[in-house]
């Protein structure tokens, strides 16, 4: 036993020392909801290891994140909104995604290197990390439920993947042969992406061990990590990560194992090394190459961004580090002031994935790549476990319902790279599609979904937090070890109405913190039907601290009215245009629904000075998985615009007339489901003359 492997299992006696696969049978309950009450305590009359019990990011020991993390078995979806996404997920995208992993090369590439297939390399060189974030989706879904095809599809990928990794532990399908030589060399990891593959396949690997106690594909990617730390950083080889990401693998490792060695060599990436000399363009587009805390603004590649911020903001957590929390705060101002879509949606530029300038947010230009609205919500999840605020989950909750939502199709099979504010229509290539040979979003949308549990709650010193609502039952334990039980009966998001039952093992002391989201502009609180004291404040936190008994109920009642939006004078795109969103949802209009109408482009809604008044709300359950549309009064020209002239003199141009129309909208997330059509969020208006 070398001495890491030593060093981990004092840490953690539970953690077997070498590659183990436990028989199914002994662990089939372990990381399902029906054993979620056997978490806090014992399994099978045994107490319940370690590894079961943590959560998408495991804080117990971080001593600057004020929450913790609650694992992804202790809570129950039982249907309504999410549910039905996470069964499609469960059912069709995460199996049909492994078998277009396969036919497109991807397990070849492994296969080539044992011998057992004379194939070239398939796909691009950050292909390897698509089978990992693979592996780390059926992780999150065996944390759930029993699935045993799937675990043993990704016990078949995962043995192809070990067999490829060489005795010093390097494991890469893309730098072998001829290429061998490149390996881990600075001007190679500037485009290379090895160390990004190395990241997903440590974070497929923790999640892959949290469902099952499975360390195989685990200490491969630990020998992995060994190489780099006998090899590289201060006094030795120099090293950069031309992707951010595996900053935050390195420390979610380190969180597990209490080998500071990795915590150290994600904090050597977060700063640079001098000895590595990139281009300033390069500075900014990789979002790395000097040190983290020198940065005051978002720029660049716009997941490269999120990424290297969810590092850095891991780094913190561990460490304390005033100038990265400092350097946070910054970037987050940035992002939510002059650079975030409504739909939470980050990227303005297909040029290089990146990020624009301050209020630069084309609608039909749009980027806003999945895997960036995905890095939005992973960075603002990270924010909050730090400060517990509420400001970071309406981002949260906003990406997520919007932004991430959009980039799988609603029969779970077709996925959006790039999500637009607007869409021409009939004539552009489709948007949403099975395949992408840079096939990043859909394996990473498939991991939320799959991880979705895990961010409904967190508990703090004094009690618990309520982060998302969603029908649901939560069996878990407060931090003084006290059991709890939590059940959610809602409709949200189509109605505001939550019903919340809170029932410890027993009567006990503690905080509730509730959740009021920022849209909301007036909600109501009442337990077992008293109104709650104190101010109830939108955007923050409501700290409900009382005795509580089993059966009590708090009851949350948010304002669903829907709003329209208009945005910052300086985002040139929206001048004289307005959102919907109504609830957590932002809403577009499609052509297809628009009876009379020819083009949005000839549709202007009509606002009062009331503009509440006039929405028309209708519940439609057979329509797009079931959705509630908005509909609102709008005017018609009857000349197209697209036949008046380009230019004309101002005060000489002829009346418009129009027709009275009223406009249908839909949920954004739910656009592109149908038959091609154009798509807008933000919509021109006028003035009702009243």
């Amino acid at each position: 036993m070398n001495g890491h492997i030593a060093h981990r299992r004092i840490l953690h006696p539970d953690i077997p020392s070498k590659p183990s696969r436990i028989p199914y049978i002994e662990i089939m309950h372990i990381g399902l909801l029906a054993a979620a009450t056997l978490s806090a305590t014992t399994l099978l009359g045994q107490p319940a290891p370690s590894w079961r019990d943590q959560g998408i990011l495991y804080l117990k020991n971080s001593p600057h994140a004020k929450l913790r993390n609650i694992p992804v078995h202790a809570v129950t979806i039982t249907n309504g909104f999410w549910a039905d996404r996470r069964k499609v997920n469960v059912e069709k995208s995460i199996p049909t995604m492994r078998d277009l992993l396969e036919s497109n090369g991807r397990m070849d590439n492994f296969l080539r290197l044992t011998g057992k297939k004379n194939v070239p390399q398939r796909g691009p060189v950050y292909s390897d990390s698509d089978v990992y974030k693979w592996l780390e989706a059926v992780g999150f879904a065996l944390q759930s439920e029993n699935l045993p095809a799937l675990r043993k599809s990704a016990e078949d990928v995962i043995d192809l993947v070990v067999a490829a990794q060489e005795p010093s532990g390097y494991l890469n399908t893309y730098f072998v042969g001829e290429r061998a030589a490149q390996r881990l060399l600075p001007a190679t990891l500037e485009y290379g992406h090895e160390l990004y593959d190395l990241g997903h396949l440590i974070q497929g690997a923790i999640a892959y061990y949290r469902a099952t106690g499975d360390r195989k594909l685990l200490d491969a990617a630990e020998r992995y990590v060994d190489l780099l730390l006998r090899d590289y950083g201060p006094g030795k080889k120099p090293v950069l990560d031309g992707h951010p990401e595996i900053e935050m693998s390195l420390i979610e490792l380190y969180r597990l194992t209490g080998n500071r060695g990795q915590l150290d060599l994600a904090g050597y990436m977060l700063h640079g090394d001098e000895r590595i000399q990139l281009r300033p363009q390069r500075i900014v587009y990789q979002f790395n190459g000097k040190p983290f805390t020198s940065r005051t603004k978002f720029e660049g590649h716009a997941v490269r961004a999120m990424y290297a911020s969810c590092g850095a903001t891991d780094y913190y957590m561990e460490t304390g580090d005033r100038a990265y929390w400092n350097t946070l705060e910054t970037l987050w101002r940035d992002l939510v002031t002059s650079k975030m879509y409504i739909t939470g949606g980050v990227g303005a530029r297909g040029e290089g994935e990146a990020f624009g300038d301050a209020y630069e947010l084309p609608n039909l230009r749009a980027y806003g790549e999945s895997c960036a609205a995905i890095g939005n919500m992973m960075w603002n999840w990270r924010m909050l476990a730090v400060t517990g605020e509420g400001r970071f989950t309406d981002v949260i909750e906003r990406a997520l319902y919007n932004g991430i939502n959009s980039g799988m199709s609603l029969n779970g099979t077709l996925y959006c790279y790039r999500n637009p504010l607007e869409f021409p229509g009939e004539g552009e290539r489709p948007i949403r599609n099975p395949w992408y040979d840079t096939t990043c979003c859909p394996p990473n949308l498939e991991r939320i979904l799959a991880a979705l549990p895990g961010y409904l709650y967190s508990t703090s010193d004094d009690g618990i937090y309520l982060h998302l609502f969603q029908n649901s039952e939560l069996n878990w334990k407060l931090e003084n070890g006290t059991g709890l039980k939590v059940t959610q009966k809602t409709n949200y998001p189509w109605d505001g109405d939550v019903e919340i039952t809170v029932s410890p093992a027993q009567s006990a002391e503690f905080t509730f913190h509730l959740r009021v989201p920022a849209w909301s502009s007036s909600s109501q609180v009442t337990v077992n039907g008293q109104p709650v004291r104190g101010s109830i404040k939108p955007g923050e936190y409501l700290p409900i601290h009382r005795r509580w008994s089993g059966g009590d109920k708090i009851r949350l009642q948010l304002d669903m009215t829907p709003r329209l939006i208009v945005s910052n004078p300086r985002l040139v795109d929206n001048t004289d245009r307005v959102a919907v969103q109504r609830g957590p949802i932002v809403y577009c209009a499609e052509g297809l629904d628009q009876t009379g109408v020819k083009s949005l482009a000839d549709v202007r809604l009509v606002v009062g000075k009331d503009p509440a008044k006039d929405f028309r709300i209708e519940s439609k359950p057979d329509m797009l998985g079931g959705i509630v549309t908005v509909r609102y009064p709008a005017i018609a020209y009857d000349k197209p615009l697209s036949q008046e002239p380009l230019y004309q003199v101002l005060g000489k141009t002829q009346p418009r007339t129009s027709r009275p129309v009223s406009l249908t909208l839909i949920p954004y997330y739910a656009w592109s489901n149908r038959e091609p059509t154009a798509m807008q969020v933000w919509m021109p208006y006028v003035q009702k003359n009243e």
